[in-house]
């Protein structure tokens, strides 16, 4: 099982889908293994409430001996704090990461964009680092949306370029990336289990 997966692909390609089969077969493949789904989704809206309630139900019935741990903006200290060799971690999904961190919700204290983008670049940063220094499996789980027309609106098209830089950071540091397309995985770097 290689050390850092970075699975990539527009919605419902079957990234997700990949990650569970991935955290079933490490949870299958030795007695003494834990599997933590690291979720960065948040309940904004009736439509998100049950989309999440979904996923949660969905992934205990596909992946039984996975646990959750709801974390929104602080990545690199759930990395730091929960990696251990009997542990994989995935983390779903580094795209609604990026949304907390550059489009918070209204309810969220504001903030200037320069102080935002300061706070940003920090947290990936230390993000890096934790996951080069991770002592289990990490999965990561992140959408592809640069492959559309471009955006109309300006913020919209900062947001497509910063997820597109995150992902390139990401892709570096894993040692596997696969691209899912129609639930196909396709290996783009490393190794594929």
């Amino acid at each position: 099982m290689p050390r850092s997966q970075l699975l990539m692909g527009g919605q419902k390609s079957g990234k997700s889908r990949r990650a569970e089969l991935l955290a079933r077969q490490w949870l299958a493949g030795a007695s003494g293994r834990e599997a933590v789904l690291v979720a960065t989704g948040q309940p904004w809206d009736a439509e998100m409430r049950e989309r999440i309630a979904r996923h949660q139900r969905d992934r205990a019935e596909r992946v039984p001996g996975m646990t959750t741990l709801e974390e929104p903006r602080e990545l690199a200290r759930v990395l730091a704090e929960h990696s251990a060799p009997q542990r994989m971690l995935v983390i779903d999904c580094l795209t609604l990461w990026l949304t907390n961190w550059l489009m918070p919700a209204e309810t969220e204290e504001s903030q200037s964009k320069t102080a935002q983008d300061q706070d940003w670049n920090a947290q990936i940063a230390h993000f890096l680092i934790e996951l080069e220094a991770a002592k289990g499996p990490v999965i990561l789980v992140g959408n592809e949306i640069g492959l559309g027309v471009i955006p109309m609106g300006a913020e919209v098209r900062a947001f497509v370029d910063a997820l597109g830089v995150l992902n390139q950071q990401v892709a570096a540091h894993c040692e596997t990336v696969t691209f899912m397309c129609a639930g196909l995985p396709m290996a783009v770097k490393g190794p594929q289990p």
